[in-house]
């Protein structure tokens, strides 16, 4: 089985331990919310407690492999892409999930796109209250 393969058993299962394992020390998560990337693995792994408690009836539903480029470095790197449908907060959301594997078979970049953008905001809200509460983000001004 490939990394996106063990990737995907992982986040169907919500298994964090399997990701712990698929991701790299200095993994970057690029989310459609926030311009900076969730750097080092403690926090992506937070960051994925979170989505998979905010995520509603989430399903791959496609997948596609080969090469891209990186965004820390512009290499290039083998990649994956996995195609979802979710909900959150009532909002259907179509996304892509690229991502960039190591010379191990590791994930070392990981990049999250959604739309529409009304669905986008509910996500970002969402994860928000979500860091908040797991003590991963402060609260954001006057809460």
């Amino acid at each position: 089985m490939n990394a996106a393969d063990r990737f995907r058993a992982a986040v169907d299962n919500k298994d964090l331990t399997a990701l712990d394992d698929l991701f790299t020390e200095d993994i970057r998560l690029y989310s459609p919310v926030k311009f900076t990337p969730f750097e080092g693995k403690p926090m992506v792994l937070g960051l994925f407690g979170v989505l998979l408690r905010t995520f509603e009836d989430f399903r791959y539903v496609g997948d596609y492999t080969g090469t891209a480029q990186t965004s820390a470095d512009g290499t290039s790197a083998p990649s994956a892409v996995l195609l979802f449908r979710a909900r959150v907060g009532g909002k259907e959301i179509h996304g892509i999930d690229l991502l960039h594997l190591d010379d191990d078979g590791r994930i070392k970049e990981f990049t999250v796109m959604v739309r529409p953008q009304s669905a986008v905001h509910a996500l970002g809200e969402a994860v928000l209250a979500g860091l908040v509460e797991d003590g991963l983000a402060p609260a954001p001004a006057g809460q």
